[in-house]
């Protein structure tokens, strides 16, 4: 009996008529499918690492621990996301700025296609051989071959190519809408592409200037603090183009799926804005316990870091707001009696739902690693490493799932089957339950003392050091359940590429309405300049004087190293 579709009239769907052009599937689908790659290749590396680590394999001679860890962070932290980010931003700009991306966008998408999958090629290839086994952070002075890094080059510029394609798309329903708010899932693709150019300013600066011609031989010695410096004024905020793309999907495409209605027009757009001011200038709160940067500086950017809180409060208060609105228009009675309206059984909800609870230790996490004191009980921890796969490899990916499972059937013209949703729920829990086991166990034993970035060892077979194996134990089994959860997902993305039954119905791309009290944003929310020029004047304020002393007291500056 052929498989009935999830989708049908009754579903809380966008009904109308929407079909992507075919020259905007074709690039949407060419950066969904190099995302999913570099997804099986990291789940790959990251299972191996964590066995090794806990004992149960050995690997070869010809493969390191490092060298896995390194490809399972730059492939699933960096590539797996950026690809995936930007598909999804063309997908939504096409469905709601006209039905389709225009000439020029398309142009810089590919050229943006083109460089970064160039890079990551190289990357990869250099990681592979274990010519770069500098971990996802490339810290200097450990050196990787001068190409790893042209390659990484490579991908953030071709990725700034993807964002003027986002802006060009953006702009051109501007100039044909003048005096219109614009739509709100184009708003916060815009926005999240302004934090990705402002933050990602500070690696290229760091790769350009630093590392290609240390590499090179073409300079003997390196600042460390400086180049680390650079990284993580560019590394938290990657934090927030990873998580911003996931709130898109909760603020805009969630709301008609559960048959309910976006709350607000002007909360989700002074959220986004609200990140792009705090998500910047906070970097120092990863270099608490770095010499050369003085207290001052630090304890500034520990303020700013929890100043980000606020956007993540007015999400989650957001989101519930849409969700009771929702089961309460269903007929819900009593406090909690919406919550059983809502569709538990669709997989487009039902993931990212489970992001969404799993985010809520994970946030709790992050404030305990921004705060001063209580940073240096975990600090270079497995604490950190659990919390890290709390926020990008469960809120985030999960997230990035539940897009995924309508949004390949929308490209490829294919049902979304009641088997395929059903697997997609069932993909949900093994990823939670294995991160339960993985990520949690991660918090327990990093409170304890267990480092993070080493490969397997007892210590001399020190006490403290032989209480931390079970933990291992636990932590190597949740990484099978999700090297099993990731299994089924590239599983559904291939069924949905190439065997779901095809039909002529028109695509079904959830668009959330507005609710009719929402009243028109103010204008102030979309004056880019206001608000690119505060956030720039935050990150002045935040690094100018800690840069120039990083220059003036700086030593004489590191030779390269190569630890492996």
């Amino acid at each position: 009996m052929a498989e009935t579709a999830v989708y049908d009239r009754k579903a809380n769907i966008d009904s109308s008529s929407f079909r992507f052009q075919p020259e905007d599937k074709r690039l949407i689908l060419a950066h969904l499918s190099f995302a999913f790659g570099a997804l099986l290749i990291g789940t790959i590396a990251g299972l191996l690492q964590t066995l090794q680590r806990a004992g149960w394999i050995t690997l070869p001679p010809q493969i390191g621990y490092y060298q896995l860890l390194t490809a399972h962070g730059v492939l699933l932290a960096l590539v797996f996301t950026t690809f995936f980010i930007v598909g999804y931003f063309y997908s939504g700009l096409a469905r709601t700025l006209g039905g389709e991306l225009n000439p020029r966008a398309r142009v810089l998408g590919w050229i943006g296609f083109y460089m970064m999958s160039v890079g990551v090629i190289i990357a990869t290839a250099l990681i592979l051989v274990n010519e770069a086994t500098v971990l996802y952070t490339f810290y200097a002075p450990m050196e990787a071959s001068p190409w790893f890094y042209v390659g990484a080059a490579l991908l953030v510029v071709g990725s700034w190519f993807s964002a003027f394609a986002v802006f060009s798309s953006y702009l051109r329903w501007r100039r044909e809408h003048k005096g219109e708010s614009s739509p709100l899932f184009a708003f916060m693709a815009v926005a999240t592409m302004i934090l990705w150019l402002h933050a990602t300013l500070g690696v290229a600066v760091e790769v350009v200037f630093q590392l290609i011609p240390w590499s090179f031989g073409w300079v003997d010695r390196i600042n460390v603090s400086l180049s680390r410096t650079l990284f993580w004024y560019f590394g938290h905020a990657l934090v927030y183009f990873w998580l911003l793309p996931a709130y898109v999907y909760w603020y805009v495409n969630i709301p008609k799926i559960v048959g309910g209605k976006i709350f607000s027009n002007s909360l989700p757009r002074l959220t986004f804005l609200l990140f792009i001011l705090f998500s910047i200038p906070v970097g120092f709160h990863h270099q608490l316990n770095e010499p050369g940067i003085t207290s001052f500086w630090k304890f500034l950017q520990v303020i700013l870091t929890m100043m980000v809180v606020v956007p993540s409060l007015l999400t989650a208060f957001s989101i519930l707001a849409t969700f009771e609105l929702a089961g309460r228009a269903k007929g819900a009675k009593g406090l909690f009696g919406w919550i059983k309206k809502l569709p538990w059984k669709d997989a487009r909800f039902f993931s990212p739902v489970m992001a969404m609870l799993i985010f809520v230790p994970a946030g709790a996490g992050g404030i305990i690693l921004a705060s001063y004191q209580l940073n240096q009980t975990v600090h270079n921890t497995w604490f950190v490493t659990g919390h890290f796969h709390m926020t990008l490899a469960s809120t985030v990916v999960l997230t990035f799932f539940g897009i995924a499972i309508w949004l390949i059937p929308s490209l490829t013209g294919r049902k979304l089957t009641r088997n395929m949703n059903r697997l997609g729920i069932v993909q949900a829990i093994l990823w939670g339950v294995g991160m339960i086991f993985l990520s949690g166990t991660m918090h327990i034993v990093g409170l304890m003392g267990a480092p993070r970035r080493s490969a397997y060892a007892t210590y001399g077979n020190h006490e403290v050091a032989m209480a931390w194996l079970p933990y291992y134990d636990i932590i190597a089994i949740g990484a099978v359940f999700l090297f099993v959860g990731s299994l089924i997902e590239l599983y559904i993305f291939l069924h949905l590429m190439f065997v779901a039954p095809k039909t002529n119905e028109p695509v079904q791309y959830p668009i959330g309405d507005m609710a009719e009290t929402a009243k028109e944003p103010p204008r102030i929310l979309e004056r880019w300049s206001v608000w690119i020029g505060l956030s720039l004047t935050l990150s002045i304020i935040a690094y100018t004087i800690p840069f120039i002393s990083l220059f003036e007291h700086a030593p004489p500056g590191s030779l390269p190293i190569r630890t492996w």
